[in-house]
């Protein structure tokens, strides 16, 4: 069982680069594991914060379909006679223009006491 002294015996070397090797190879490994997790898991964010965008892009056209229906004339004014208010329409004749460079004052609008 014993060796024979003229035998070529595995320089310690060998052993030594076999285990860097194996080392290297399995560092390999779970480095590839991690990064191929961390793409993963990019592509999920980057899926989830789309899909949010698109949910706010819906939630942008939903508010700007509801403010043209709030501020439609017409449902305005039906509002108003439901609710029995004492507004009434003006005619065009009664609108005057106001060019503001030609103003002073900041405001345009003054109170006015009627008799």
């Amino acid at each position: 069982m014993n060796r024979r002294r003229n035998e070529n015996r595995t320089p310690a070397s060998v052993i030594f680069a076999l285990l860097l090797a194996a080392a290297i190879s399995a560092g390999g490994g779970v480095l590839y594991a991690y990064y191929k997790n961390r793409q993963i898991q990019t592509a999920r964010e980057i899926d989830a914060i789309d899909r949010r965008v698109e949910q706010y892009r819906y939630d942008i056209r939903t508010t700007s379909m509801r403010m043209d229906e709030l501020l439609n004339r017409f449902a305005i004014r039906e509002q108003l006679e439901e609710s029995g208010s004492t507004l009434r329409p003006i005619s065009m004749s009664v609108v005057e223009e106001i060019d503001p460079a030609k103003l002073q004052r900041r405001s345009v609008a003054s109170a006015a006491t009627s008799p």
